[in-house]
Order: structure tokens, then sequence, then C-alpha cells
């Protein structure tokens, strides 16, 4: 290659890194479907703590022998166009949940689209994603601590739940055999909201009561003492001791990323941390090789009438895609807001907070073929809570709520499904590897030298 001929390929390799795209992609509904709100797989009886409600009655727990497949809060690309979904503590709180099984389950939607499709769900064999008639031991992981990890005592080093405490287990129900024997992860142990897989296949799981990380292997046996944020505090952080309480119940790890070399976590909170500016959230990085958090930490920057994050995922090594929204839903008072923002590690504002751009607002999707037989033409999705969203590719995103079962309020007052959207985004993501610091530096380094031979062959 001659060397004009170089440097005009340099040239445009640099300018391309600063081209910031004008405007964000018009969404429009790809694909639907729905699984049913009473979704059940087996297990220990659950819900003995939980909650009910009273426009479901026939969904309300106990479940006898079996564990609610619901509050998913986390998603993982699967085997075979699956996906491998991560449920939450189960009932909302620690005081609720002993009796509700941390698990993964392997999932498969045939997507309704305009070309077709029953627009249904159903569970998958964890190993190679084929459908299976039922969520049974194939189609899932269960968290385990059988090697004593973590460094506080869990549900399976009682006899009784919650060791007998007489407020939160008045009437004694002993703790299910197979947790104990399994030292099986439940609910009043950790509230798992987020989770990643990292270079070596570890699974990696950002937790709300401590805030703490979780390292587990594949099969979601702990491999190591869990990790707390430096200097930050859940009510349920179990070696804070009289240290007050400094971020919100339910406030921990809602969002966690990690960059495509697979040995680096973004972690965002869902609530602000005392002493921070209002409506501010901290991003932190943790490296994974050294099982420390680093200097690295930025601010994400609620809107107006944003008042929590749902997930966060990565597009690229610096742009991630974050879901924000409000309490409000289609059967409440107030205006609901559910959003989806790309945000830009590498940008940030004068207030010290990450660049944010709409990319979709998930209450005005296009549905031009009406994909949820609703009978209208804009598709709205009007959860408590949506916790899910996945890059599929450049063009096409995937979101899911979290139904928070036997709970509604979502769509009606009964339990609320569980929906799958695909999404289609008009102008396309940036998925493509960017180059490190040092590479840009090295590509700069590279022009000023062809630029100094040019000159020469000038001269």
């Amino acid at each position: 290659m001659k060397p004009r001929q170089l440097l005009t390929v340099l040239c445009t390799a640099v300018a391309a890194l600063s081209v910031t795209p004008a405007t964000h992609a018009a969404p429009t509904l790809e694909g639907w479907a729905v699984m049913p709100a009473p979704t059940f797989s087996d297990g220990p009886t659950s819900g003995q703590f939980g909650f009910t409600n009273a426009a479901s009655p026939a969904n309300n727990p106990p479940y006898v022998n079996l564990q609610p497949v619901q509050g998913f809060s986390g998603v993982l690309a699967g085997a075979g166009g699956s996906y491998r979904f991560l449920v939450d503590n189960g009932f909302g709180t620690q005081a609720s949940s002993a009796d509700s099984l941390l698990r993964m389950y392997a999932v498969l939607p045939d997507f309704r689209t305009a070309q077709g499709g029953s627009g249904t769900v159903s569970a998958a064999d964890w190993a190679t994603g084929a459908a299976r008639a039922g969520f049974d031991a194939n189609t899932r992981i269960t968290l385990s601590d059988p090697n004593r990890q973590l460094g506080f005592s869990i549900q399976a080093d009682y006899t009784k739940y919650y060791n007998g405490d007489a407020t939160r287990n008045p009437i004694g129900i002993a703790v299910d055999a197979s947790i104990r024997t399994g030292r099986l992860l439940t609910g009043a142990d950790l509230d798992t909201e987020s989770v990643r897989q990292d270079k070596n296949g570890h699974l990696w799981f950002g937790d709300e009561f401590g805030p703490y990380l979780v390292k587990t292997d594949a099969s979601g046996k702990v491999l190591a003492r869990d990790v707390s944020l430096p200097g930050v505090f859940a009510p349920e952080n179990a070696y804070r001791g009289s240290t007050p309480a400094n971020l919100g119940s339910s406030r921990g790890f809602e969002g966690m990323a990690i960059n495509r070399a697979g040995d680096r976590l973004y972690t965002l909170l869902e609530g602000t941390v005392t002493g921070d500016a209002a409506k501010t959230l901290r991003i932190n990085e943790f490296n994974i090789d050294s099982n420390l958090y680093t200097t690295q930490s930025w601010v994400y920057k609620l809107e107006a009438n944003g008042t929590n994050i749902g997930d966060m995922t990565a597009i690229n090594d610096h742009e991630f895609i974050v879901i924000e929204r409000n309490g409000a839903t289609a059967t409440s008072g107030g205006t609901p807001f559910k959003k989806l923002f790309k945000i830009d590690l590498n940008k940030v504002g004068a207030d010290g907070s990450v660049e944010k751009t709409e990319l979709v607002d998930l209450m005005a999707i296009a549905d031009p073929n009406d994909l949820n037989r609703d009978g209208s033409t804009t598709f709205t999705f009007p959860y408590v809570t949506i916790e899910n969203v996945h890059v599929i590719d450049s063009h096409t995103l995937l979101v899911v709520n979290d139904n928070n079962f036997p709970g509604g309020g979502g769509r009606a007052l009964t339990s609320d499904a569980t929906e799958f959207l695909k999404i289609h985004l008009d102008q396309a993501l940036d998925v493509s590897p960017v180059p490190e610091p040092t590479s840009v530096a090295l590509m700069l380094g590279g022009l000023a030298v062809v630029t100094a031979r040019v000159r020469r062959a000038r001269g």
C-alpha cells in the first residue's frame, strides 16, 4: 500500500472512532411471547412465608412440593436459541423467601411474529436448548454452597427456617431436608438480581442484601467468599454490625454487565447511597482476576420521572443499555415510565454523570402487526418491574419483565404474566470490539509516522 493510501485508511479509521450517532433508533415489536403466571417446577414447598394476592386467590401460596418459575431478574444466552433466566429471591423480601430456591431456568420462547409463531414459552433443556414438556431437573441449575464458602449463615445451617425466630417463623416450620442436605441457597440468604458468565465459564451473581458479588461454577456451586462493595451497606448486610445502613433495602446490584474479555464486571446499584447526590446511582468496576474492585467508578443519573433501574447489559466495552422505570402501572395512579437508555462510560458530563441516549420508550413501541392481539398497533409494557435486557444482535433486543408472582397490577390486578419482547432497532448498535486506549494511541502514532514520511517524499 502506498503512503498516501495508508494515510487515507488511518484517517478514516480514526475519524470513525469519534463519530456519535445523531439520533436513536425507532423501536418496533418484532416478536412477542408470554409465559402464564402460574408456572411451576418441582422442589421443596415454597411460599410458606410469602405474600398473597386477593385478586388471584387460586395462585396464592403455599405451593406444596413446588417452586414458582417466576421473578426473572437476569438473562444469559443459552444453548440452541434458548435463554437462561435468573430468578430473584422469590417473594420480595428476606423475611418472606426462606423456602424459595435460587435458580436459573432454561426457557425457549416461540415468538409470535409477522411470519407466524405461537407466542408461547416452553421449558428448555439446559445443555441443548431443546424444548421440554415442563420445568424439571434438566432445565435448571440451583445455587448451593456445599463447601461453606459464604461468610455468613444460610438457611441450610438451621433446623427451622430463620433459625426458629418467633417473629419470622412463628409456627416453627422446619427447613426442608433437601435444602439442608444440598446446602441449597434460598431467597433469605441472597437476593440475586443480576448474573454474568466470565472468561473461565464461572457465573457471577449480583445481590441486593449486601450488596455482594457471589462467584459460582457453571452448576451454581459457590466457589469463593462473597465480595462486598466497599463502604456500602444495605440493611440486610451480614457484616455491618453497628454500622448504619447507607443503602435502602432491595436497592443493591440490580444491574451488572461484563466486558468482552470476560475479566471486568460493571455493577450498577438500584438505589442512591446516603450522602450521594439525589437521583444518582453508582457504577463500579470489578477486576475478576484480582477479585477486587478497581478505582474506576461512574455515576448514573435518573431521569426526572425515573425512580429505579431494572438491568444493565453491555453493547461493547464502553456502551451499555440500562432499563429505567418508575413504579406506576396500567392499574395504578400516575404515568408509567419505562425506558431503555444507552450510556457511554467514555463520555461524562459536567455533573459527573455518564452520557445517556434514549433507545426505547417501552410504553410506546410500534406494533404494526398487533403481535399481542390487544387491538392496538402501539405496544405498551406497563409492569412494575422490568428487569431483563439482552442484546441479541446489533438490531435486536430481548426485554422481559419480572412478574413478582403471585402479585399483579401490571396490566390487571390479577397475577402478572411474564412477557417476552423481541424489539427491532432501525439504527444498529455498535456491537463490534472497541480499540483500547493504547490501540488508539498506537494508531495515532502510526498516523504521525506516515505523515512525516509523506512530507519527506514530497520534499
